[in-house]
């Protein structure tokens, strides 16, 4: 009887611990497949849905690991499957994508990394591109655009501040210069102010009279165009124009027959000059020789001396009582000739 108890319960302890052996490994195997599921919906897998490879080329993830988030226009699109990098300048992403998004997403389509959350997670941002574009495959490769990274935007950010501290300081230097010079003066002086402002209205008052005599000088340019006035009249009349140019070579004419008589009276003023010089000619007689200028000036006294007496004479004569009848019927004949051409 002890015999068969002992061995009842050495049988029993053996299978209750082949139970515990299958117990843990299924503890075991349940922990790991849960751990695994949380795993994949911690990094967003698709468990149960289809999907399609993506991939782009970066020159710098800036921290993009695997696992990390795809958005598609702002929408949850996918995770980041692979990084491999291909040589010192190319790295390659490979994307997975649910093909639920598939049919928006084009050939042109553009990938940029970005950050995600105040934690700075890492997403890549695939953007519709502009134009019309075929639809995408499995494993296509999107064009990339490089977004400027943190550490960058503080390089460009410090670079900046330094560039405006050292304008700032440029430009303290300039004002001070400015108020310790004479130009801060003349900017506060009332008076020069007026005057700009008075040179500002003679200018204004100049274009405006500029402006009216470019509109009178139109108004003549329109009359000489159309043959009004003085100035339209010799350019648009034909007919006046042959007048004026018949005008032109009669005084071109008359002009040179003044010419010609220039140089006649030239040559005979010469050829009297020369005589007077050489003692020749009339003029020589009467200009130089002074018994002859003496002669002739007795001659003129003695001819007005005897045209003297014979007026004295005539004028007896006409008081003379046998000529007097003569000389009245010879007044009253030149008086008669005198009025009829008056009447006619």
């Amino acid at each position: 009887m002890m015999k068969m108890l002992n061995s009842f319960l050495n049988e029993k302890m053996a299978n209750q611990g082949g139970n515990n052996i299958k117990l843990g490994v299924f503890v075991i195997v349940g922990l790991a497949a849960l751990i695994f599921g949380f795993y994949m919906i911690g990094k967003n897998r698709n468990l149960f849905g289809s999907n399609f490879e993506l991939k782009v080329h970066f020159s710098n993830l800036n921290g993009l690991i695997e696992g990390d988030n795809v958005l598609f226009s702002g929408i949850q699109a996918g995770t980041v499957k692979t990084v491999d990098i291909v040589n010192d300048s190319t790295i390659e992403v490979v994307l997975l994508i649910d093909n639920s998004i598939k049919p928006f997403v084009h050939k042109n389509a553009v990938a940029a990394i970005g950050t995600e959350g105040l934690m700075g997670d890492k997403v890549v941002n695939i953007s519709p591109g502009k134009g019309t574009s075929p639809l995408v495959g499995d494993g296509d490769l999107l064009s990339d655009r490089e977004i400027i990274s943190t550490d960058e935007l503080l390089e460009t950010l410090s670079k900046t501040g330094k560039n405006v501290q050292t304008i700032s300081e440029a430009l303290k230097g300039t004002v001070l210069l400015i108020n310790s010079s004479s130009v801060w003066s003349l900017l506060n002086d009332k008076s020069l102010s007026a005057g700009v402002k008075s040179t500002l209205n003679n200018i204004n008052q100049a274009s405006v009279n500029a402006n009216k005599i470019t509109g009178a000088l139109y108004e003549v340019v329109d009359q000489v165009k159309h043959g009004k006035g003085v100035a339209g009249a010799l350019l648009a009349d034909t007919g006046l124009s042959s007048n004026l140019t018949e005008t032109m070579a009669r005084i071109k004419s008359a002009g040179n027959n003044i010419n010609n008589l220039t140089a006649q009276l030239n040559n005979m003023v010469t050829e009297l000059n020369s005589d007077l010089n050489n003692q020749k000619g009339t003029a020589h007689l009467l200009l130089k020789d002074t018994a002859l200028a003496k002669n002739i000036g007795t001659t003129m006294e003695n001819v007005k001396k005897g045209t003297d007496n014979f007026n004295q004479d005539m004028e007896a004569l006409k008081h003379n009582f046998l000529f007097r009848g003569y000389f009245k019927n010879l007044e009253k004949k030149q008086q008669k000739e005198k009025v009829q051409p008056a009447a006619q």
